[in-house]
């Protein structure tokens, strides 16, 4: 059953995930007893003020930022929690900077065009401050009588993905190298090696998934689609052999939107 908007869901022992209802968006929060971590900030600056609010209904602890990866609804709130550690993969820094006027204007354009001018309008002033602190391929941070580990498992939703593991509950917040209720996402996608970045993460003996859209997902689940995603990279391979093409690929493919080779 989805939870409902502005609600936290307790998965482990002082870790908490927030759906919220724009771009059904997953984010999390870990307790320490002398720090919080927040996983991933939202679309906008409105957006990150929300949920800056709603973290500090919860807890009163100095908070450190982890982004998952570039997209503009997993990092555009940052403002919001300043001054703090901002986490993030090098390579996030880079296409934050790369890509962020690029990202606000697309976006901006498709909520005006679908009757959102107080987002659009939101998105449009919001300016992603860029991560600090470098992980790659691992970071520890102690949070006080807990270690969560950040860690770049290798490309697949984009070149940058970052997990975060609390080892001490069993939860893995995958960003979206894991998607429920959705098709993942391909636009900047890796597709040949995304599947042995998820093999990678399952390694990690999860006993949850929090996707970066969705409801938290079973090992089995993410399974499951560890091995639709492995079609696709035998697809894509086939493309970029010459034994089929991109329409007879996407036919056979379980999930749309796969950009194929050539």
């Amino acid at each position: 059953m989805r939870e409902p908007e502005g609600r936290w869901v307790e998965v482990g022992d002082g870790v908490l995930v927030r759906r919220h209802a724009e771009l059904d968006l997953t984010t999390g929060l870990v307790l320490g007893s002398d720090r919080a971590l927040v996983i991933d900030t939202r679309g906008d600056e409105r957006q990150g003020a929300e949920l800056a609010a709603a973290v500090r209904a919860v807890t009163t602890l100095p908070v450190e930022v982890v982004l998952t990866h570039a997209h503009f609804d997993h990092c555009f709130g940052t403002t919001a929690f300043l001054p703090c550690p901002v986490h993030a993969h090098a390579a996030c820094r880079t296409s934050i900077a790369a890509t962020a006027d690029a990202q606000r204007t697309e976006w901006a354009a498709y909520y005006r065009e679908h009757g959102d001018p107080s987002t659009a309008d939101a998105l449009a002033r919001t300016s992603p401050p860029l991560p600090d602190h470098a992980v790659d391929p691992v970071s520890a941070l102690d949070l006080g009588g807990r270690t969560v580990e950040l860690r770049h498992l290798g490309r697949g939703h984009t070149d940058h993905d970052v997990v975060v593991h609390v080892a001490d509950a069993a939860v893995v917040f995958a960003g979206d190298l894991a998607e429920q209720g959705a098709p993942p996402d391909f636009g900047d996608a890796f597709p040949q090696e995304w599947p042995h970045t998820v093999t990678a993460l399952l390694a990690l003996r999860p006993r949850v998934v929090v996707p970066g859209h969705g409801e938290p997902m079973s090992v089995h689940d993410v399974a499951e689609q560890r091995d639709a995603l492995a079609e696709i990279a035998g697809l894509y391979a086939a493309v970029a052999a010459g034994e089929l093409d991109g329409a007879a690929a996407q036919a056979r493919s379980p999930y749309p939107g796969v950009r194929w080779p050539g």
